[in-house]
């Protein structure tokens, strides 16, 4: 039977360090070292010191270094083209913080300069399309083309390049985005343009016939004629696909570019639309009455896109017009006459006043009662 083994007694304290020393290995037996009062054994300290038990690494290094870069993408750059302030008005939206009193100047020397040379690289490729093709140049005039659609499609197509030309000024030489040139909301408003659309369609049709009621009864022929499918078809074709980068491009030019061009230095708009209309009627061939016309057209047109906040307005009427316009030519088969400009009788004029009268009160209602935005955000 097992017998319990003594344990250590609770009362003689620590356990204590062997009596005397007896040196180990070959010096057994010599002298052993004095035996001394019982010592303790030791403690590890609470705390020990850092060279005794280093810590393993877990954080940056110390030192006046912040440590390694951290991964991740670098920070974004800063934009090119910089926004208008909220509150701007159509016609201040070139005022940005990038603005410097010399960027519109710069801006319309370079689209002056750059217009004039691709008109006249084009004209150099259209006779070398001539020789190649064989289709015969005129060059008398106002025709570049014998064949009159042809011609029409070409000038249209050359005042389109308008278009590029300006918005690349607003983002290259002005540093604000291309889309402050369409409106406001810094982009052209598809849904606000296609409600201006009907509105021109009902207003131009509406002048149309106003025109042609007053000419017939001063006895003037309005020109309606029918010529048959064969010459209005292919006329027609190149008048839609067109006419809307030709409306919109003289529209941005000026209207756009000059409004704001003069916005940048003049807190009252008058001054701009005034100078855009008159740029306007002198870039066109009328003369009398129709000079009076092509005024009165950009002034309306330059007080809408302020009153609007962008141009969908003036794009609208501007190429519904043109297209009926140009599609009663082509309907009458002489498109040879499409782009000549003359004098206007001043019964015409009446009818024009209805056009512009509808259109502008029409547009002015439906922005009220929709809200449309008038100031930048």
């Amino acid at each position: 039977m097992n017998e319990p083994q003594p344990g250590p007694d609770p009362a003689a304290g620590p356990p204590q360090l062997p009596g005397p020393y007896l040196a180990p290995g070959p010096y057994a037996g010599g002298t052993a070292w004095p035996a001394g009062p019982p010592q303790p054994l030791p403690n590890p300290p609470p705390n020990p010191p850092q060279w005794a038990h280093p810590a393993p690494y877990s954080g940056p290094y110390p030192g006046p270094y912040p440590g390694p870069h951290p991964w991740g993408p670098p920070p974004p750059r800063a934009r090119w083209d910089v926004p208008p302030p909220p509150g701007t008005r159509y016609d201040r939206l070139a005022r940005t913080a990038s603005h410097r009193w010399w960027r519109p100047i710069a801006g319309t020397l370079a689209i002056i300069v750059a217009f004039l040379a691709l008109s006249i690289a084009l004209g150099l490729v259209a006779f070398i399309v001539s020789l190649v093709t064989g289709v015969p140049m005129v060059r008398s005039g106002t025709r570049l083309f014998a064949d009159p659609v042809v011609d029409l499609g070409f000038q249209l197509g050359v005042i389109a390049l308008l278009l590029p030309l300006v918005l690349g000024a607003a983002w290259l030489f002005q540093r604000r985005p291309p889309g402050s040139l369409s409106s406001v909301a810094l982009r052209l408003r598809w849904r606000w343009l296609g409600v201006c659309l009907l509105v021109a369609l009902v207003a131009v049709v509406l002048g149309q016939a106003v025109e042609a009621v007053t000419l017939m009864s001063a006895g003037v022929d309005p020109g309606f004629r029918w010529a048959g499918w064969e010459e209005f078809l292919p006329a027609i074709v190149v008048i839609l696909l067109l006419v809307p980068f030709q409306s919109a491009a003289e529209e941005y030019a000026y209207r756009g570019w000059i409004i704001q061009g003069f916005g940048a230095y003049l807190r009252t708009p008058w001054p701009a639309i005034l100078v855009g209309a008159a740029a306007f009627a002198a870039s066109h061939g009328y003369t009398g009455w129709g000079i009076v016309y092509v005024f009165a057209f950009g002034m309306l047109m330059g007080w809408l896109a302020v009153r609007t906040g962008g141009l969908e307005a003036p794009i609208a009427l501007h190429a519904t017009n043109n297209v009926v316009a140009f599609g009663v030519v082509a309907a009458s088969g002489d498109m040879g006459s499409a782009m000549e400009q003359g004098e206007v009788p001043w019964e015409a004029l009446i009818g024009s006043a209805v056009q512009f009268a509808v259109f502008g009160i029409g547009v002015l209602i439906i922005a009220r009662k929709w809200a449309i935005q008038t100031l930048s955000r």
